[in-house]
């Protein structure tokens, strides 16, 4: 039987076992109701479970009857800060909500190790499972590569696979080789002046308006000093300064998310803005603390991986259900830092339910997006597909 038939038959339970994720979504490194659903949906597998010290994860490792390489295959597990509007009969209870499709990840990564497991005894090596809290700003990845995820089975991981859900034709699985999802990092700028009554300006070193050419001067900067094809998204998201409305304040500070596709990108960007924070604050008689940190790298997918991987979907499910994204998009991943030392490749899937308009489809974390269930069938057979074309009978 394929993977897609097999995957067919456990549709219900991985619908079930989404949904009340969905229905209970918990946020950050420490999701013990969703550890304890993933425990029980593995439970009877017989897989090797190591649940993480510092974050509620789970890596769970599949044997196969011969010796042979590791792959990793991972689900993120953990929902966001969005009180839910979709007014689905299984949304949420509470104030949090899987607006990114963490639940239908989790789910996915089950259906995978029950598929694999059916068919261990056909399989030269190992998987493992990598169910994952804190994707969501959390560094989770980092937390359980700190904790000796890519040791778990005593080899390291010779290809990691991960696939994202998203808005767009239902069904269709997209990647592309390279950069595919930007480096996350984060800017803050505080300006220092000198403090006074909002009446009398000229006695004081007033930093807000310096403050604000920083922010105007970030934007041009971004199309100036930056290669339109090696682009950079500078967004300002964050402004504080005094709370006296006639009170001219000591300091003024910005936060922004800076997103780019290159390290080169990144390393030019830390040191053009630090120049120009200095340089306009000191025009105003003012000094500039800036402090550059990059939260994740660029994801990455190894360009053998990617063209191995979607020849396996393609041979899976059809052509048409496998496209080449032209572009990156310019979200990000933590799933970057695994990417970042073993070859692999990251997957979006589109699964917009019927009926919704494809031109105004809500996106990823908005309190509306809608992901229809009826693919982890097929996405557990995607990610099951990917690990036996390394560890299953070899054609040829």
């Amino acid at each position: 039987m394929s993977f897609i038939a097999a995957g067919a038959e456990i549709l219900d339970d991985l619908v079930a076992i989404r949904r009340d994720l969905h229905l209970n979504p918990e946020i950050g490194l420490d999701l013990p109701r969703t550890q304890a659903k993933v425990l029980a949906a593995l439970g009877g597998l017989g897989l090797e479970i190591t649940l993480g010290a510092e974050a509620t994860s789970v890596v769970a490792v599949l044997r196969g009857a011969a010796p042979g390489p590791t792959v990793l295959l991972r689900g993120d597990m953990d929902a966001l800060p969005v009180k839910e509007l979709t007014g689905l009969d299984y949304a949420s209870t509470n104030d949090y909500m899987h607006a990114c499709g963490h639940d239908l990840h989790t789910a996915g990564l089950v259906g995978a190790a029950r598929l694999l497991t059916a068919r261990r005894d056909e399989l030269a090596g190992n998987v493992i499972f990598m169910f994952q809290p804190g994707e969501e700003g959390y560094n989770g990845a980092g937390v359980m590569l700190g904790e000796g995820l890519l040791e778990a089975t005593g080899d390291k991981p010779v290809a990691a696979y991960a696939i994202h859900v998203g808005p767009g034709p239902n069904g269709v699985f997209m990647t592309k080789p390279g950069p595919i999802l930007a480096g996350a990092n984060e800017l803050h700028i505080t300006v220092n002046g000198v403090g006074g009554h909002g009446s009398q300006p000229h006695t004081a070193t007033d930093p807000v308006p310096a403050l604000l050419e920083i922010g105007t001067a970030l934007q041009t900067m971004a199309t100036r000093k930056f290669d339109a094809f090696d682009p950079v998204i500078i967004s300002v998201t964050q402004l504080s300064a005094g709370e006296g409305l006639n009170v001219i304040p000591e300091s003024a500070s910005l936060g922004a998310t800076v997103r780019t596709l290159s390290k080169a990108s990144t390393d030019k960007l830390a040191a053009e803005s630090k120049q120009l924070a200095d340089g306009i604050a000191a025009a105003h008689g003012c000094t500039a603390d800036v402090k550059f940190l990059t939260t994740y790298p660029v994801t990455n997918n190894d360009p053998d991986s990617a063209a191995a991987t979607i020849k396996v979907l393609r041979a899976q499910f059809g052509e048409n259900r496998v496209a080449l994204m032209d572009t990156a998009l310019m979200g990000s991943e933590d799933f970057s830092l695994v990417l970042a030392e073993v070859p692999g490749t990251f997957v979006f899937l589109s699964c917009s339910p019927d009926g919704v308009d494809l031109a105004t489809a809500e996106f990823n974390h908005s309190p509306r997006v809608l992901f229809d269930d009826a693919v982890l069938g097929g996405q557990a057979a995607a990610l099951a597909q990917l690990a036996y074309s390394h560890l299953g009978p070899q054609e040829g």
